[in-house]
């Protein structure tokens, strides 16, 4: 079966020209990467963190983890390349499926996970053996980032797939293990350039559909229908993330994550608590997710209200706790 592709790698690669600093852990102390990019919020791309680590190619995950049952998102490859202004799940509001991950192997192998975009976002690695990955353990000291506030969850797909423009609340270290991935980044400041979804979009759809992801294309920009965004672009900074490189995200940053290539695409994240306090306090952002979650609040106690007293009760709920 042929699979499906948005985008040829190498021409991707061509096209790109990095403007996201890259640095050799060899040359970083915490201190250093404290100074120059945590504490100013500045995105860079660290190499030499993950040298030591095998290529995470399908073969090698379904050995460690091919029994190990997930929640997967399927995004439905039809919509994929839409504009998001007709939008009414983004991200994981999107149909969830539960399946092992060898079952979703054979999808991937067979094609099938390509023509549906079928998509493992936040896998949980707490409970396999992936874990323990030695690099897993030593990321935080070599960049002194002491305090994570999630495990390790790993983000894996057809390299058809793209997340859609949002930011994120804490810090993120997206590692990279097999694969590329073309980072499209905005900074904070361009947040209403970039016309977010409304707050009000939670009191009837609850957390399928987040007011942290932006209604625009990075890959198709529509300045008809969104004449600031064209400001925005001036801003606009482009990535490729390279298999065993690391991308440190820092919070509030605009990001358009696109898998690149005809193959699997594998990264493993991990979020941190914002550091230094004032860069979390001072944050519009940070407040306007947390203003969006308190408006999903009705909406997901009734969901949670009815699946109690429905069929498939405890799967239901699995799945609303999952948008959270």
């Amino acid at each position: 079966m042929n699979k499906p592709t948005i985008n040829n790698y190498d021409s991707v690669i061509d096209k790109i020209s990095d403007s996201v600093p890259r640095v050799n852990i060899s040359s970083l102390t915490p201190k250093i990467f404290a100074q120059r990019y945590q504490k100013p919020g500045i995105p860079v791309v660290i190499t030499g963190m993950l040298e030591n680590e095998p290529d995470w190619n399908l073969d090698y995950i379904c050995e460690k983890i091919g029994d190990q049952e997930f929640i997967f998102r399927n995004y439905h490859l039809e919509k994929n390349d839409s504009q998001q202004q007709e939008a009414t799940v983004v991200g994981s509001g999107v149909a969830l499926e539960r399946m092992k991950f060898s079952e979703y192997a054979e999808l991937l192998r067979n094609g099938k996970a390509y023509e549906s975009d079928i998509y493992l976002g936040k896998g949980p690695l707490k409970n396999t053996t992936l874990a323990q990955t030695p690099s897993f353990q030593t990321i935080g000291k070599q960049l002194g980032l002491t305090k994570p506030v999630t495990g390790f969850n790993m983000y894996m797909g057809a390299g058809i797939h793209k997340s859609g423009l949002h930011y994120d609340l804490m810090d993120n270290t997206l590692m990279q293990l097999h694969g590329a991935k073309k980072v499209v980044l905005f900074p904070p400041s361009q947040i209403y350039n970039l016309y977010p979804i409304e707050l009000y979009h939670h009191f009837f759809h609850g957390m399928k559909l987040r007011s942290c992801f932006s209604r625009v294309s990075t890959q198709k920009p529509d300045l008809e229908t969104f004449p600031k965004l064209e400001q925005a672009l001036e801003h606009k900074q482009e990535v490729i993330v390279h298999s065993h490189e690391t991308l440190y995200i820092p919070s509030g940053w605009w990001h358009d994550v696109i898998a690149l290539g005809d193959e699997m695409v594998c990264s493993v994240s991990r979020f941190w608590r914002v550091y230094p306090s004032t860069r979390a306090l001072l944050s519009w952002s940070r407040y306007r997710s947390v203003i969006g979650f308190f408006c999903a609040m009705p909406y997901t106690t009734l969901s949670l209200i009815g699946a109690l007293f429905g069929s498939n009760k405890k799967q239901k709920i699995s799945d609303i706790l999952y948008r959270i």
